[in-house]
This record gives structure tokens, C-alpha cells and sequence, in this order.
């Protein structure tokens, strides 16, 4: 299972890549391996407004639907829209080209509550 060191880690399994003000988002390997084979992704909408641990969107696959829920609180400024046509990039490439959202952050604190990798590892192993 791959855990990317760059990365926090929430308990419900997304990732966040802390960028200055902003944060891309998606959803870890284990998470879709737990998925299977993805077959839709609901995406939020550019300018919404989240708050840490509320549904960002919904990920369908083959055996079941998942909320995908946001790591920080703050506005959603940009999606991933290859997911519309291409949702199994979630399974192919979760921490790259199947980002789900960027946030511009409104609460920088709460990183400081995410997981980091080796915690991450620990809940998963």
C-alpha cells in the first residue's frame, strides 16, 4: 500500500497536499482498493464553501457509494474534471491524476490535526 510522505491523512481515509493557502484533496490507496473498481465521482461545486469533515462528494463504485469527505475547512476553487469522463483514475492514480478537489484553506490549523504518513501507516496496517 503506498502512503506518500508529503501527504496528512484523515482517519476517513483522504489525503490533503498542503500547498501555502490551498490544499489539493483525494481519497487514499486504501480507500479505493477498499472501493474497487470506481464507476462515477460526484464532484463538488467550484465556490462552495466546506467545513472540515463534511461531504465533499460522492465516489460510486462497482460494490458500493462513498461520501468523499473534505480534511479542511475552506472553498473549493478548482475540481478534477478528467474524473467525470475517467473515474477509475481514483483506482489507477489516487494521488495523482484522481485528485478530487483543491481548496483554498480557511482554518490553516487544522492540518495539525490530520495524520501524518507513519500514523496513517499504523491506522491501516
Amino acid at each position: 500500500m503506498n502512503v506518500p510522505g508529503n501527504l496528512k491523512y484523515t482517519n476517513d481515509h483522504e489525503w490533503a497536499l498542503i500547498e501555502g493557502p490551498e490544499a489539493v484533496i483525494g481519497i487514499t490507496d486504501y480507500a479505493q482498493g477498499q472501493l474497487g473498481d470506481v464507476v462515477y465521482v460526484e464532484l463538488p461545486q467550484i465556490g462552495s464553501r466546506v467545513n472540515k469533515g463534511e461531504s465533499l462528494g460522492t465516489i460510486e463504485a462497482v460494490k458500493t457509494v462513498a461520501d468523499v469527505f473534505a480534511p479542511l475547512s475552506g472553498e473549493v476553487i478548482a475540481v478534477n474534471d478528467a474524473l467525470k469522463n475517467a473515474a477509475e483514475l481514483l483506482n489507477k492514480a489516487p494521488y495523482t491524476d484522481g485528485w478530487v478537489a483543491r481548496l483554498k484553506i480557511s482554518h490553516p490549523a487544522e492540518a495539525e490535526q490530520l495524520l501524518s504518513p507513519d500514523d496513517y501507516s499504523k491506522l491501516v496496517g
